[in-house]
């Protein structure tokens, strides 16, 4: 079993796993994550697998040493966050579709910004005042926010708007990306479904031939990497050679990965 999209804590399961695993069983918890981001441990206070942001809904399995065991409703991801970080909620209804943006305690531009959201948060919109959007946390831009349901249409779009993102590994926000958390945030907002990791994001679509012409919105695989293709000549990903979300040739970025060890591009994928 692949442990990244298990509910299972070691201890308690979660019911869909009847059968599978000997262990206590569980309906779980549904919850929000209450906070702007929030990693993702493989164990309690252990190293980062990926992150989750506010309004992001998971089940709650197991609870240990001042951290919760969830299964995130997005992907499937499993894994350990601050117990304080989820709970109690309010089902969100919009959805933040700028790169990212600011709650304010009041609608006015010179109000001390609350929190800083990313792009893909999710939050409750209770009013309207003007060109603000009031939220269960506060106000927000109305212009940053679109409905649940009302997605992106283009999702290589909404990847270069984090141009000049910095890398970060196991990062889904604005305030960092790795490979996979650039697709996975990009798709999500095009209302696509998307894994979490590059080597699962590989499942995805259909396999294009070797000699096909590659689309805008294609996937490019390496071993341990995955890109987005901008157009016949560039990509698009986020990558520790720059450190940063950018473009890059394709043909220079193959040569460059594999010169750095990283071998040939592994698969090709339209989604």
């Amino acid at each position: 079993m692949d442990r990244r999209v298990t509910p299972f804590s070691g201890r308690v399961a979660h019911v869909s796993l009847r059968g599978v695993v000997d262990a206590p069983l569980t309906e779980g918890e549904v919850a929000f994550v209450l906070e702007p981001v929030v990693d993702l441990l493989a164990l309690p206070g252990g190293a980062r697998d990926r992150q989750l942001l506010l309004g992001d809904a998971v089940t709650v399995i197991d609870r240990d040493a001042g951290h919760a065991f969830v299964q995130a409703a997005k992907d499937g991801y499993c894994g350990w966050v601050a117990d304080a970080a989820v709970g109690v909620g309010m089902a969100p209804s919009h959805w933040v579709a700028s790169p990212a943006t600011h709650v304010y305690p009041e609608p006015r531009v010179q109000a001390r910004e609350r929190l800083a959201l990313s792009l893909g948060a999710r939050l409750a919109v209770v009013g309207v005042n003007g060109a603000w959007a009031e939220t269960e946390w506060g106000f927000v831009p109305a212009s940053h926010l679109r409905a649940i349901g009302d997605w992106a249409s283009d999702a290589v779009s909404v990847a270069e708007s984090l141009l000049g993102t910095p890398y970060l590994w196991g990062g889904n926000s604005r305030a960092g990306l790795d490979c996979s958390g650039l697709v996975q945030l990009a798709l999500h907002a095009a209302g696509r479904v998307c894994p979490g990791d590059s080597d699962q994001q590989q499942g995805l679509g259909v396999a294009i031939a070797e000699t096909a012409a590659l689309v805008r919105g294609d996937l490019l695989f390496w071993q341990g990497h995955v890109a987005m293709v901008a157009d016949a000549d560039r990509l698009i990903h986020a990558n520790g050679h720059t450190m940063s979300v950018v473009h890059e040739g394709i043909i220079s970025a193959t040569v460059r990965i594999a010169a750095q060890g990283g071998g040939p591009i592994t698969a090709r994928r339209r989604v």
